[in-house]
């Protein structure tokens, strides 16, 4: 089996075609796999450093707004057109998926033109536009949440969930004291992200005092390009007991199958793992990101009892204080909200997506 993969600009495009790539390799694994991404996205340096091929053409999405990048963008689309069909001529792909992102667009789009299969993946309950546009061309459209049904043709689209699941799914407890936690307490993990979120960082500094204080512990994890400033402005940051300040969280599962709570922001990867191990959440969507998508995706846990959702026009360190002490003094409202959240998890994506794989290619 030859597999094209495509798909770039953020983690969350990235690595779903790595997990499917994963995927692929278990059951065949003399395939052959070829990535095309941009030579300036994070895929340049991820995918080689996976050990995975990889070529690159150079694309940028629209302005929202008439600019003359708009003409420059249309250019560049039709010259990576060429380029992705010189790629996929060279390889001979069996199969290409996309996961997103404005690179998949000519490599989609000339795969369709030259008659090769092919699927895109759809991570958020509201598609991207790159997906949109795909849509008519491409065989498959892969979906994780239902609430991303409605936006694509009923014959082209199968729900199956993100293949990230299929891997935190059999995450295993390792014991509170194993993450250097108290085991006598109730624990919530607030976190912005990888890079940390400053909005989130300014309100969990500003009640510092009262979680040091409280009779639940806390892991607040900074993101690293936050973590100097956070540190400098928390008093005695180094000797808090009741609350651990991290930069980073290189194993989240293992964290998120041990804690009470968690609080932070709802991309649609981390809704894939909190949903897969049935994580009780406060959902601080950011809303700086394309067609406010994290809003959609945290509203399908939310909407379904899953969690809670804060925006962040209304973030402050008290409001998320009070909301975290509630939650965490009603057994009854947090138990719920795991079982609804487990609910919502798809943890045979793995299986899901390769059975679409095999019976597009035969």
């Amino acid at each position: 089996m030859r597999v094209l993969l495509t798909g770039g600009g953020t983690g969350g495009h990235i690595y779903p075609a790595l997990s499917i790539k994963k995927i692929i390799q278990e059951k065949y694994p003399q395939a052959v796999f070829l990535y095309v991404g941009t030579p300036d996205g994070l895929e340049a340096k991820i995918v080689p450093d996976a050990g995975v091929d990889f070529k690159s053409i150079r694309i940028s999405g629209l302005r929202r707004s008439l600019s003359v990048e708009n003409f420059k963008t249309l250019y560049r689309f039709v010259t990576s057109i060429r380029a992705a069909k010189k790629y996929l001529k060279e390889f001979q792909p069996d199969i290409v998926i996309g996961t997103g992102g404005y690179v998949c667009a000519p490599v989609m789009y000339a795969a369709a033109k030259l008659k090769i299969k092919t699927v895109v993946h759809e991570q958020n309950s509201l598609p991207g536009v790159t997906n949109k546009f795909l849509a008519r061309y491409v065989d498959n459209i892969l979906i994780c949440f239902e609430e991303a049904r409605k936006y694509f043709a009923a014959d082209k689209v199968v729900l199956t969930g993100n293949p990230r699941a299929s891997e935190v799914a059999t995450t295993l407890k390792i014991g509170k004291p194993a993450l250097g936690l108290n085991p006598h307490k109730q624990t919530v993990l607030i976190s912005g992200g990888s890079r940390g979120a400053k909005p989130i960082n300014d309100a969990f500094i500003s009640m510092v005092k009262q979680y040091e204080a409280a009779n639940f512990e806390v892991v607040f994890v900074t993101g690293e390009v936050h973590h100097e400033r956070v540190v400098s402005e928390i008093d005695q940051a180094k000797t808090l007991k009741n609350v651990k300040i991290l930069p980073f969280i290189a194993d989240m599962p293992k964290f998120l199958v041990s804690i009470d709570l968690f609080v932070g922001r709802s991309g649609a990867t981390f809704l894939s793992e909190i949903t897969a191990l049935g994580v009780a959440s406060i959902l601080i969507p950011s809303p700086y990101v394309a067609e406010n998508h994290q809003e959609f995706n945290a509203r399908s846990v939310t909407d379904h009892g899953g969690g809670t959702l804060l925006l962040e026009r209304d973030l402050t360190g008290e409001v998320l204080y009070d909301e975290i002490t509630r939650l965490l003094n009603d057994q009854e409202v947090l138990e719920a909200m795991r079982n609804e959240t487990k609910k919502l998890g798809i943890p045979d994506a793995d299986a899901r997506i390769l059975s679409v794989i095999e019976e597009l290619i035969g």
